[in-house]
C-alpha cells in the first residue's frame, strides 16, 4: 500500500507506518496512492483526486474541511484532525478576551500615537462568554475562561448536556459580554452572524472569530463597529486572504491576525502523529477516527 505526505510530515508519518506500507513525499508523485494527508504545504494536489483511482483515504491536518468536501470523489473517505489544534486556537481566544478586557490590544493598536492617556479596563473574571459552536475546541475555551472566574455559555447545532441548542441564541445574545465564533463553515452557519445577529449583542460587547470567516457577515460587522457599539478580534475572515485595502484593517476597534490561531509546532506534531496513526489504523483494517464523511 501507498501513502503520499506532506514533505514536513514524512518523517513522523513514516515512523509510525506499519511494515508493508510505502510512505512518500506527494511532492514525488502519487501514482498508486490509497492514503493522501493534505495540508497547506500539499493542498494542491486536491485538484488531482479524480485522477487517482486507488485512492481510499483523504486526511486533513486541519480542523476544518469546509475547503475540500466537495473535492472528495465517491467512496474515499475524508477525516480531520479534530483535536489536534484545540490548545492553541483555545489560547488565542482566553489571549484575545484577556487583551480586549485589559485594554492591551487599544493600546498596541495606539501606541504609535504616542499620547498618554489613561482609561479604565475591565475584567474578564466576572464576565459573560458565549461560545457558538461548541465542539472540542469550545470546550477548551470552555475550560479555561471559567479559570479565569467567567461564566460561559456554549451553544451548538443540537442541544447537550451543559449545551444550548442553536435556537436558544436569540435570547443568549443580550447576556453575553464577548461571543466567540467557533462553529465550522457549513450551508446553515454560512452568514449566521449577520445584521441581526449582532443587533442582539449589547453596547460594548466584542465578537471573536476563531472559527470561518464567511460565518460573519462582514459589512454587517464593519456597520456596528464603525459606530462604536461592538468591537471585534478576528483570525478568520471574509474575504480570505484580507486585500490589503479592505476597510477592515483600519477599522478602529478591529483587531486581525492572519489566520494562525492553531498553527503552533506542537498543534502541526499531534496533526502529524495523528495523521500517522490514521494509516496505521487503515493498513491494519481498523476503523478510522475523526471521520467527516
Amino acid at each position: 500500500m501507498v501513502a503520499a505526505v506532506p514533505d514536513s510530515a514524512l518523517e513522523v508519518v513514516r515512523a509510525y507506518a506499519p511494515d508493508g506500507v510505502e510512505v512518500r513525499p506527494a511532492s514525488g508523485g502519487l501514482d498508486g496512492v490509497a492514503f493522501l494527508v493534505v495540508s497547506w504545504e500539499n493542498r494542491h494536489v486536491m485538484e488531482r483526486l479524480r485522477e487517482l483511482p486507488e485512492l481510499r483515504v483523504v486526511q486533513v491536518l486541519s480542523a476544518g474541511t469546509d475547503a475540500v468536501e466537495h473535492l472528495i470523489p465517491p467512496g474515499v473517505t475524508l477525516c480531520n484532525a479534530r483535536g489536534a489544534r484545540d490548545a492553541p486556537v483555545a489560547e488565542w481566544v482566553v489571549g484575545a478576551l484577556l487583551g480586549d478586557a485589559s485594554g492591551l490590544l487599544r493600546s498596541a493598536a495606539g501606541q504609535h500615537e504616542r499620547d498618554w492617556r489613561p482609561y479604565r479596563p475591565a475584567e474578564v473574571a466576572g464576565s459573560t462568554v458565549l461560545i457558538v459552536g461548541h465542539g472540542s475546541i469550545g470546550e477548551a475555551v470552555r475550560r479555561r475562561v471559567q479559570a479565569l472566574r467567567a461564566e460561559v455559555i456554549a451553544v451548538a447545532a443540537h442541544a447537550r448536556p451543559g449545551v444550548h441548542p442553536v435556537e436558544d441564541l436569540p435570547g443568549l445574545l443580550p447576556t453575553a459580554d464577548a461571543v466567540v465564533v467557533l462553529a465550522p463553515l457549513t450551508p446553515q452557519t454560512r452568514g449566521m452572524v449577520d445584521a441581526e445577529f449582532l443587533a442582539r449583542m449589547h453596547d460594548g460587547a466584542v465578537l471573536l472569530n476563531a472559527g470561518r470567516g464567511p460565518v460573519v457577515d462582514t459589512d454587517a460587522l464593519l456597520r456596528e463597529v464603525r459606530s462604536g457599539r461592538l468591537r471585534a478580534v478576528l483570525d478568520v475572515v471574509d474575504p480570505e486572504p484580507l486585500p490589503a485595502d479592505h476597510p477592515l484593517w483600519t477599522t478602529p476597534g478591529v483587531t486581525i491576525t492572519p489566520h494562525v490561531a492553531g498553527d503552533s509546532p506542537p498543534a502541526e506534531r499531534r496533526a502529524e502523529r495523528l495523521a500517522a496513526e490514521q494509516l496505521a489504523r487503515f493498513a491494519r483494517g481498523e476503523p478510522l477516527r475523526n471521520v467527516v464523511r
